[in-house]
């Protein structure tokens, strides 16, 4: 799963960086501790303004049939197996796919007697990661609310040792075809590649992150991880899954 990461580049950065136009109107906060329901960056297509745009999404996709927002708070990963079968996410990933730009995402391992070690997985030099994600709008002109979910696929090499998923990442050659073709699209869920792992670095990082409250480049921070520790995860906790 993803249910917990850092996006640090202005609207106006991602704007370049993505080839789009900004229309977050400043409604957003750069954080290296980004939670559901937080408010997010995604690039669309935005079919009024026919063009690719940066917009600002709650995290945790609102399907516009449900009762009260509150649900997104339990949407915020769609697994990309089910994402053309299901009844929230079929919908959107037909007409509504997105780009979530991160500088990396957080998981946890779980080792013996109760302990867990959060691991920070970002791209190695200055470039973001982009999950595959789609995006939803809910309610009316009065309380129209832009939601979104992160797509996660079945773990691979190294990253299978801390949990069993992770987010479906996307290539820079691919961002075109997940925008903008379903066919394509679809052909992009069946996971990552394990050769892409050579471009990610994966360091431990200290407890603090654990806290929603918490902010700061000290959360990324590499931190040494004690033998002991490890031992007692391959003895105890043989598959290390939540």
């Amino acid at each position: 799963m993803c249910g917990r990461y850092a996006s640090t580049r202005s609207s106006a950065d991602l704007a370049t960086l993505f080839d789009a136009t900004d229309f977050t109107e400043g409604r957003l906060d750069d954080s290296f501790n980004l939670a559901p329901t937080d408010t997010v960056p995604i690039v669309r297509i935005s079919r009024s303004a026919d063009e690719r745009v940066v917009s600002a999404a709650r995290w945790g996709l609102v399907p516009p049939w449900s009762d009260s927002p509150s649900v997104g708070a339990r949407m915020i990963n769609a697994r990309s197996e089910s994402v053309t079968t299901s009844r929230a996410y079929r919908s959107p990933f037909a007409r509504k796919r997105c780009l979530v730009p991160a500088d990396g995402w957080y998981e946890w391992r779980k080792l013996g007697r109760g302990k867990k070690q959060p691991y920070f997985t970002t791209a190695k030099g200055d470039r973001p990661l982009v999950f595959a994600g789609l995006w939803e709008t809910w309610g009316g002109d009065q309380d129209r609310l832009m939601t979104c979910t992160v797509l996660t696929t079945p773990a691979v090499g190294e990253l299978h040792e801390i949990h069993d998923r992770m987010p479906l990442l996307l290539e820079p050659d691919s961002y075109r075809d997940w925008l903008e073709d379903r066919d394509a699209a679809e052909h992009l869920l069946h996971g990552v590649d394990e050769r892409m792992l050579t471009s990610l670095e994966i360091r431990p990082v200290g407890k603090a992150v654990g806290n929603v409250a918490n902010d700061g480049p000290q959360l990324i921070e590499r931190v040494e991880v004690l033998e002991s520790d490890e031992v007692v995860a391959k003895e105890e906790q043989p598959e290390t899954l939540f």
